[in-house]
């Protein structure tokens, strides 16, 4: 009896041992990971684009957090081979149960090596339309214009069509006006471009333009276009709806600057 009191006491006092080196090497290891983390995010990645850093993290996260889990099995006296064995086992069943997860870290690294969208570019993808504010392994985050944030598999990103708005530097605003049937065609192109011209916003290469399309029995239809900065976008667009419309209505046109069409967003 005292013997196997004895051997119960042993086994307790070296799988308790165990344990508390495995907690500590789990709470020291963690402070290490943060430290590590912090250093890779340090001046040297700050200069890369935000995107490839982000993704870079992510991944030495991940990485160094399976380096601690292998360490503290193996501190627990969990024979390694056996470890691999059931490692690759549950690997199996995971991957077949997990496929869409592990898609979506493909797609992520596909983002990474063809590059569709940056952090910061706004884009319509996977049925989200807004600025992209990170790309993780598995995810990528978009931010709505009215601030909700949507978050999407990159694996649908790989698979969809994506649209990116800030690619260019340059963008086209397209607007259609209507007014009554009859009035002076060429007085009301020249307005329009007068309007164009006065607007800094409007880039004077390539031209702006301004053409009848088309109507009906009661109306006539101009196509407006004007270039801008990309990121100018939205406040070319809405300034040239209200000045043209304003300055239409100024010069007597009859049923002025109906705007019926909006071609791009």
């Amino acid at each position: 009896m005292d013997n196997f009191l004895n051997k119960l006491v042993d086994i307790c006092t070296n799988a308790g041992s165990k344990i508390i080196l495995a907690l500590l090497i789990f709470f020291i290891g963690k402070i290490v990971i943060a430290r590590i983390l912090k250093i890779i995010g340090g001046k040297p990645t700050r200069k890369l684009d935000p995107t490839v850093r982000s993704f870079i993290l992510n991944i030495a996260k991940a990485v160094l957090y399976i380096v601690l889990v292998i360490s503290i099995i193996s501190v627990l006296g969990v024979p390694m081979a056996s470890v691999i064995t059931v490692l690759a086992t549950c690997g199996v069943a995971i991957g077949m149960s997990l496929q869409g997860a592990l898609s979506n870290v493909a797609g992520g690294i596909m983002l990474m090596i063809f590059r569709p969208f940056s952090v910061g570019d706004y884009v319509s993808a996977g049925g989200a339309e807004g600025v992209v504010k990170e790309i993780s392994l598995f995810y990528t985050t978009i931010t709505t214009v009215d601030n909700k944030v949507v978050t999407v598999p990159n694996g649908a990103l790989m698979n969809s069509n994506v649209t990116n708005f800030s690619a260019e530097e340059q963008r086209r605003v397209d607007l259609t006006f209507a007014c009554a049937k009859g009035e002076d065609v060429a007085a009301i192109q020249e307005l329009i471009l007068g309007v164009m011209k006065k607007n800094d916003l409007v880039l004077d290469d390539p031209a702006p333009f301004a053409r009848l399309v088309g109507g009906t029995n009661e109306s006539m239809e101009f196509t407006v276009r004007a270039w801008t900065d990309s990121a100018k976008y939205w406040d070319t667009y809405f300034a040239l709806t209200q000045e043209i419309t304003e300055a239409l209505g100024a010069a007597g046109i009859k049923a002025p600057a109906v705007r019926v069409v909006t071609e791009s967003k």
